[in-house]
């Protein structure tokens, strides 16, 4: 824990000191202390455990400042931003894996790990540059929660067909189940939060109540969500988002600590991952560089032509947000290793792919947000 951290920050502080997003320098500070560097930590259960919890606490503080209202009135956007972000990655990728001589499955594999974005990096930068209340923001969380509803389903249909049958009565059904899971509670979370939490509040005696509750409801949602087939961040997300018209400052606050203790753990745990050995032949190298190309091209473009109805500054906003990969990419990669349908050079590559993105958005992200005059797109 004292390397994770302290090696976080003090890259953090190194890279606000030249001018680039301190992010950066916590997810290469996973890179330097990682095991392919310096050797001085690898991944484990426990360092994985607390990047699942850094995420989730992440997603909850930018839930608290997001209104479900607001979230809403960028519904039909955020929903052809994550289609057309879905089908070209994935189209894209397959095509290159193909071309490079994947075999078939394994084609499908590389495209479906380019299909789903971690919301959570370009969320750390949006928050910590005060943009989640700008149009572009709302459109890219929103597309980030439906993102993942389209990214299960493409997984388990891949993997399916990785294991040789497909069932579509199942597929349907966890479908529904995660879209039913996701509109509920964004439709109905806050006014029942609103009528709820404070009445208990009022009744308890321990101290610091609200928070409590508050936290209560974050891990109850977070269970909720991954019983109804979707991640536990958009449990998280979307308690954080019921609370945000109910939750004083105090919870605000409580949650910002927490957070700041525990998100350098998701990004050095990204760093972590990042292997160059994988590419020490020319071919692997070339396949691993066109499919990071693909991978930023890919979303945005598909991602900024679904956002074109708002203005070309907020689509290309919109487009680079959907970049990174992160941990999403990573898990595919894994669970195509474990039912034993990618070899592990392509298993290289797409981890390669999901740090690569990982750190080129921020930066994008700086320069397509820097300009002054942003409350033109906060209406």
């Amino acid at each position: 824990m004292l390397l994770v951290f302290a090696s976080a920050k003090l890259m953090a502080e190194i890279f606000e000191r030249l001018g680039q997003p301190g992010i950066v320098g916590e997810i290469l500070a996973g890179v330097l202390i990682g095991p392919h560097v310096l050797g001085w930590l690898a991944p484990s259960d426990f360092l994985h455990t607390l990047s699942d919890l850094g995420v989730m606490f992440l997603l909850f503080r930018v839930g608290l400042e997001i209104k479900s209202s607001e979230l809403m009135k960028v519904g039909g956007t955020a929903l052809l931003v994550a289609v057309a972000g879905v089908i070209l990655p994935f189209f894209m990728g397959w095509a290159i894996a193909l071309f490079f001589g994947q075999p078939q499955i394994e084609s499908i594999f590389v495209g479906s790990a380019m299909v789903a974005t971690s919301v959570g990096i370009t969320a750390q930068v949006l928050a910590a540059r005060g943009l989640l209340d700008t149009r572009a923001a709302r459109i890219i969380l929103a597309a980030a929660v439906i993102d993942d509803v389209l990214g299960l389903l493409v997984l388990a249909l891949v993997s399916g067909l990785a294991r040789g049958s497909v069932n579509y009565l199942e597929l349907a059904a966890t479908a529904a189940a995660a879209i039913a899971f996701t509109v509920l509670v964004a439709h109905f979370g806050t006014r029942t939060v609103r009528h709820v939490i404070p009445r208990m509040q009022a009744r308890m005696r321990v101290a610091e109540a609200e928070f409590a509750l508050s936290m209560t409801l974050l891990f109850a949602l977070s269970v909720l969500a991954v019983y109804a087939g979707v991640a536990a961040i958009v449990g998280a997300f979307l308690a954080g988002m019921a609370l945000s018209e109910s939750a004083k400052g105090r919870v605000s606050e409580l949650t910002h600590g927490v957070a700041e203790l525990l998100v350098p753990f998701f990004l050095v745990g990204i760093g972590l991952h990042f292997d160059v050995s994988s590419f020490r032949n020319p071919a692997s190298l070339a396949f691993a560089g066109t499919i990071v190309v693909a991978a930023v091209i890919s979303k945005f473009l598909g991602c900024g032509i679904g956002a074109l109805g708002v203005g070309r500054t907020d689509a290309i906003r919109v487009g680079v947000g959907m970049i990174p990969r992160g941990e999403v990419g990573m898990v595919v990669a894994q669970i195509g290793l474990n039912l034993g349908v990618i070899a592990h050079s392509v298993y290289g590559t797409i981890v390669f792919m999901s740090v690569a993105t990982t750190l080129i958005a921020p930066p994008l992200l700086k320069l397509v947000f820097s300009n002054p005059r942003d409350t033109i797109s906060k209406t």
